[in-house]
């Protein structure tokens, strides 16, 4: 496709061809005029928009130092609490917050909302003093 520009100045809409605005486009010799084709909208089904949520809420990542914590503790979080972990999470992104303080059950963890890692886990709060967060989610 060949664009010429006809007219520099805007003194003129029609340009010296006849053509309004100052633009000609052209096809090139011999090339068949071609139609846009549109791929039809994809309706997003329940099920999909239900697994993106899921995995979504199950992508958060666990530092080095909460796996230690979890481990040596002897937390287990089952499929249930990782869920409403990450939805806890989630809503914490909404309200723009960076380090979060997340209550679930009788679990704490601190999480780093951008990044979604859970820093650190606790099951006993040693003295009940949480500090650089910036918001609480009880989940």
């Amino acid at each position: 496709m060949r664009i010429d520009l006809i007219a520099a100045d805007r003194s003129s809409l029609r340009g010296p061809n006849g053509h309004f605005g100052g633009v000609r486009i052209q096809a090139p010799a011999g090339a068949a005029p071609q139609t846009p084709t549109a791929s039809p909208p994809r309706a997003e089904s329940f099920e999909h928009a239900l697994q993106t949520a899921l995995e979504r809420s199950r992508g958060l990542k666990w530092s080095a130092h909460a796996q230690q914590r979890l481990e040596a503790r002897g937390i287990r979080l089952d499929d249930h609490q990782i869920v409403r972990l990450g939805e806890a999470v989630g809503r914490a992104e909404a309200k723009a917050a960076n380090c979060s303080l997340v209550l679930l059950d009788d679990l704490a963890f601190i999480v780093s909302i951008p990044s979604r890692t859970v820093i650190t886990a606790m099951d006993e709060p040693r003295d009940g003093v949480f500090t650089n967060i910036d918001s609480a989610v009880i989940g």
